[in-house]
């Protein structure tokens, strides 16, 4: 097999696509990617189709090498990274595509800002589907390889790179500011009508029990209404539930948070801020603000249409600066260029 050996795997490195659906009356999380708009604009960026699978690391320390031909990859989120080959080491770009050498290598070196994730597009990644998705949901062994995260050894599959230009996006995407949006409920008459209030007022913090299942924040309590408020029968939930355990700590669910729980929920994250909590990292601020139904539609509306102009911003890379003299040997200055002994590589001016 052919593709991309994974040296070093970093933190929580999955395969993850934009997950599986219709499963969860059967107890199966829809998993995916934490931000579905960084995985739409990476594989743009290689040629991919927009859901194709792709890598999320968390942070620093993933380390990739090519092995059995060229691939273009492509990094997305706030973060270093680095190339290394025969030449040395240079510095790698995000919001890019690159082509990666056989023997060459990349490494995640550390996620810049709040934002903890990185998507990795590579060209033509084959990995199959379970229950149609490829998303790895590891407490269930499903998807990506053998069910789990990536671990050193691995071999992503991948399709050589064919010889299209690099592409790149015009302007990396400003990060949204302003407080998470969530609307009531579905339980939110089981707390006193202070905690209401406190959740929109007070400021919270990821907690350092932050997975994708969820993250707990860390900040002041909510009060339930009555003892008796602290429990239900256990109902469905969704990515972007808020629960209140009985220490009255808020929990945020993520992709792969349970379908089904006994703890009220205050709230939900509307899914179009879900990206932007779900992807901080331990112990960033965040403040909520009350939204109601038809206002998170709208919100959700708007995210869609930015990101079609998004990825009508990619352009293919004509004219690049070369920032390293190791780049130099990649890149095709004179253009055009023919190999003089060959006369089959000639062609008529």
């Amino acid at each position: 097999m052919i593709g991309l050996r994974v040296v070093a795997a970093g933190a929580m490195t999955s395969i993850q696509d934009l997950g599986r659906h219709g499963w969860r009356h059967l107890g199966v999380p829809a998993s995916g990617v934490l931000d579905p708009v960084a995985m739409q604009i990476a594989n743009r960026l290689v040629g991919n189709a927009t859901d194709a699978p792709v890598l999320e690391a968390f942070d620093g320390g993933l380390h990739l090498r090519a092995e059995g031909g060229a691939f273009r990859l492509a990094l997305v989120g706030s973060v270093t990274a680095e190339r290394r080959g025969a030449d040395g080491r240079c510095p790698l770009a995000p919001w890019r595509s690159h082509l990666l050498a056989e023997g060459e290598e990349i490494r995640l070196l550390t996620c810049i800002g709040e934002q903890r994730c990185v998507t990795i597009a590579i060209a033509g990644i084959v990995v199959p589907n379970q229950l149609g998705s490829a998303s790895t949901y590891v407490r269930a062994g499903l998807g990506g390889i053998d069910g789990r995260n990536l671990e050193a050894g691995d071999l992503v599959p991948a399709t050589p790179a064919d010889g299209h230009l690099e592409r790149r996006l015009q302007q990396a995407p400003t990060p949204e500011a302003g407080p998470i949006r969530i609307v009531a409920g579905p339980q939110d008459d089981h707390f006193a009508s202070a905690a209401l209030g406190r959740l929109t007022s007070e400021e919270y913090r990821i907690g350092s029990d932050a997975d994708r299942m969820g993250m707990r924040l860390a900040g002041p309590t909510l009060a339930h209404r009555d003892a008796a408020s602290r429990e239900i029968v256990s109902d469905a939930t969704v990515p972007g539930s808020v629960q209140v355990p009985g220490n009255g700590l808020p929990i945020v669910l993520l992709a792969d948070g349970q379908t089904a729980g006994g703890y009220p929920k205050i709230a939900t994250v509307i899914t179009a801020d879900l990206p932007r909590i779900g992807t901080l990292r331990p112990g960033s601020a965040v403040r909520f603000a009350w939204v109601d139904v038809a206002t998170a539609q709208a919100v959700a509306r708007a995210r869609a249409d930015r990101l079609a102009a998004l990825l009508r911003t990619i352009v293919e890379c004509r004219g690049d600066f070369i920032a390293a003299e190791a780049d130099l040997g990649r890149a095709n200055i004179a253009g055009c260029a023919v190999n003089a002994l060959d006369p089959s590589t000639w062609s008529p001016s």
